[in-house]
C-alpha cells in the first residue's frame, strides 16, 4: 500500500499541540499593514485553536499526526 503524503500547505499553516488541538495563525496579517491601527495588528500576532471537531480532524489527517 503506498504511503500517504502531508500536505504540504497545511503543514505550513497548521501545528498540533501535546494534548492534540490544532493551532493556527491568524489571517490579515501579511501585507497592507499601514492601514490597519496598531492594536489591530497586536492582536493578530496571537494564534489561535480551531474550535470546529470536524475541521481539526480533517486537519490532523492532512499534517498526519495522532491526538
Amino acid at each position: 500500500m503506498p504511503k500517504y503524503r502531508s500536505h504540504s500547505g497545511a503543514k505550513k499553516r497548521f501545528r498540533t499541540t501535546k494534548s492534540g488541538l490544532v493551532k493556527h495563525c491568524k489571517m490579515n496579517k501579511a501585507h497592507i499593514l499601514t492601514k490597519k491601527n496598531k492594536k489591530r495588528k497586536v492582536g493578530l500576532r496571537q494564534g489561535g485553536y480551531l474550535q470546529n471537531d470536524a475541521e481539526a480532524a480533517t486537519i490532523r489527517v492532512m499534517i498526519q499526526t495522532r491526538p
